[in-house]
């Protein structure tokens, strides 16, 4: 008997298949066995192969010893349900998780290992599945030098992808239009990799979720370029040694997620990523506090006022109290505060983060941001706080700092996955938040630690400061794929805003590609629990701290949801989003380098009369076409005419 075979597929699956759907019954997980007794799976929705039969395995030793990833059996198979409900500060109302949950129990016929699970978890969003070794005689000293499993394609797809050049790197790229079959088989391609079925507007996305004791994976082509394989991180201080090393105690893997959605931009709704990550490990986060921040290094510490603007108390100073003035919980103060030696550059692991720098006094800074209501985030070096970790977060809970960013990890190894873990638990017990910078996509583990509010693994509005490459285009792109698994610090709101032909690059003062509106915009389509304003105090008022125009909208504008919604667009090219805090929606739509005419669908709202207000593309780059009105929920489309590089910001709240 055959099933579910692949015409020329090397190894169909042959042994009776067992099979998980999804709730409402649309997506179903097989797992079965090749001819030769090695474990397949494969993906379909509505009878149609998403993923066609694949490989699931792994190249490991345990003891010195080759394990077998053939010549299995089913022992048993347990089926179930999973129904969770659990609350993210920043992501989400709560949020009702349901899968249908499917172990297949395997035997070997080889030592050193005898038992394997292969697991599956299927909801409505997609499916996943895992390898776990349990605890055995004979599972110790594991080393897995290769995650052999693939996701094969049926046919060739077109597909959004960044690649990367090497194995260490900040995982910031354009996630730019790709053929399937044109995934080099050497290549490294970040997740989440979002290609189209060739059914209608059907899209998948391939990611990864709830990673830990393990080193997360890029993806690379397959030979026959049939789809695409996984390709473990090394340890970059020891590249040839497997990139997996376990000395005892059960291998489990992350799961490897195929995210499904009848059109490309409701993969921007999805929660699967955080449903298939570990609960949370922190027993009370009522502490963490999603909000906007007061940022000073992206202006290059623009302060006007101030004679010599840069590190010291007077340039924080100037931007702790328009974070007053502006109504925004926090200042992030960056790089430059602690006390390094003397002419040691700021970018230097070598800084003593428990001193000030001279010039800055964070104690008194603390204070006078207390009194404006305004809570300080303070910068780090990942390798600085890995050595003084345990004196720097117990000072900064005393001294009431509310969070850290800690910046130029580059990795993402089995050791770094490690310190993600105890640096998010250490600073939980001291009650801080941790933002990541250069640091990997995200698999999930802002739900297993609340206080983890965001993280870079994106080409952000930084790079405006050095390089063309932060485009309009690119901003659309990076909403049908970065932003689909989790929060991402881009740092949008610079409003120096000019045509791509008048753009100059500047680290003081940096300019933006796009339209004021498409950056106001930008607060509504990203998700960051933790949301700076890129700019300084100067862009946003003027000399009398009035706000500028389009500045207003800065203000209103959460950092926290409670429901998102797709409402529209062109795959890569176009995108509309809605986001709900309480009663009120903001919806924000991105557009590309060409003009188009857009609609915003009003049936999200429900039903009765809603008060809109609108910032949109007005006659010039930085010119807002702001505007007031009233619309009834249902009654047809809102139309927009969005600019080349443009844009628009509307919120929407019941009419009394």
């Amino acid at each position: 008997m055959c099933v579910f075979l692949l015409t020329g597929c090397e190894k169909p699956i042959v042994a009776r298949s067992q099979v998980a759907r999804s709730p409402d019954g649309h997506i179903a997980l097989a797992i079965g066995l090749a001819r030769d007794g090695s474990p397949l799976f494969r993906v379909r929705r509505d009878g149609r192969d998403m993923i066609a039969p694949s490989t699931l395995a792994l190249a490991m030793t345990a003891r010195g010893t080759a394990v077998r990833f053939d010549d299995l059996t089913v022992t048993a198979v347990d089926h179930g349900q999973r129904d969770e409900r659990y609350a993210m500060p920043g992501r989400a109302g709560p949020v009702q998780s349901r899968f249908t949950t499917m172990t297949v129990h395997v035997q070997s016929r080889h030592a050193p290992v005898r038992r394997f699970d292969l697991e599956a978890r299927v909801s409505d969003q997609g499916a996943a599945v895992r390898i776990v070794v349990p605890q055995q005689p004979g599972v110790d000293q594991v080393a897995i030098t290769a995650d052999r499993t693939q996701f094969r394609f049926p046919q060739d797809r077109a597909c959004l992808a960044v690649r990367h050049y090497e194995m260490k790197n900040s995982h910031e790229g354009d996630y730019t239009p790709v053929k399937a079959s044109a995934l080099a088989p050497n290549g490294l391609y970040d997740i989440p990799l979002v290609c189209r079925t060739g059914h209608g507007r059907e899209t998948l996305a391939l990611t990864e979720s709830g990673i830990e004791n393990f080193a997360a994976a890029y993806l690379a082509g397959t030979e026959d370029r049939r789809g695409v394989r996984l390709r473990l991180t090394p340890n970059p201080a020891h590249p040839k040694a497997p990139p997996v090393m376990i000395p005892h105690g059960a291998v489990v893997t992350p799961w490897r997620v195929v995210m499904l959605a009848d059109r490309p931009e409701d993969l921007i709704a999805s929660t699967l990523v955080d449903d298939l990550a570990g609960p949370s490990r922190v027993a009370d986060a009522g502490w963490v506090r999603p909000g906007k921040a007061a940022w000073d290094w992206w202006s290059g510490s623009l302060a006007p006022s101030v004679p010599n603007a840069g590190h010291n108390d007077a340039t924080y100073k100037v931007f702790i109290d328009f974070a007053g003035r502006f109504g925004l919980p926090y200042m992030m103060i960056d790089k430059g505060w602690a006390w390094r030696p003397p002419g040691e550059s700021v970018n230097k692991p070598n800084a003593d983060i428990t001193r000030n720098a001279v010039g800055v006094h964070i104690p008194e800074l603390v204070r006078y941001s207390r009194a404006r209501h305004v809570k300080l985030w303070l910068w780090t070096n990942w390798v600085t706080l890995d050595k003084q970790m345990a004196q720097a977060l117990p000072l900064y809970e005393r001294l009431g700092i509310a969070g850290i960013k800690v910046d130029f990890i580059y990795r993402q190894d089995q050791e770094i996955v490690g310190f993600y873990h105890r640096l998010l638990a250490e600073a939980a017990k001291h009650h801080l938040m941790v933002d990541l910078h250069a640091a990997m996509v995200p698999r999930g583990l802002a739900r297993t630690y609340p206080n983890f509010l965001t993280q870079e693994g994106v080409m952000g509005l930084e790079y405006n400061r050095w390089s063309t490459k932060v485009t309009s285009g690119y901003n659309v792109r990076a909403a049908y794929t970065r932003a689909i698994v989790g929060p991402m610090d881009y740092t949008p709101g610079g409003f120096r805003n000019l045509a791509p032909a008048q753009f100059q690059e500047r680290s003081i003062g940096p300019m933006v590609m796009t339209t004021r509106a498409q950056q106001l915009a930008l607060f509504v389509v990203y998700p960051s629990p933790f949301m700076m304003l890129a700019d300084a105090p100067s862009a946003y008022e003027d000399a009398a701290h009035r706000p500028v125009p389009g500045a207003d909208f800065l203000k209103l504008v959460p950092a926290a949801w409670d429901e998102t919604r797709a409402l529209g667009g062109t795959f890569g090219r176009s995108i509309i989003v809605a986001r709900r805090k309480g009663r009120d929606w903001f919806v924000g739509v991105l557009n590309d380098a060409q003009a188009r005419r857009l609609a915003v669908p009003l049936a999200f709202l429900g039903k009765g009369r809603w008060r809109v207000d609108s910032w949109s593309d007005g006659a010039g780059y930085t010119a807002i076409d702001r505007r007031e009105g009233v619309v009834r929920a249902g009654a047809g489309n809102l139309i927009l005419d969005a600019h080349a590089n443009g844009g628009a910001a509307l919120r929407f709240r019941p009419a009394q």
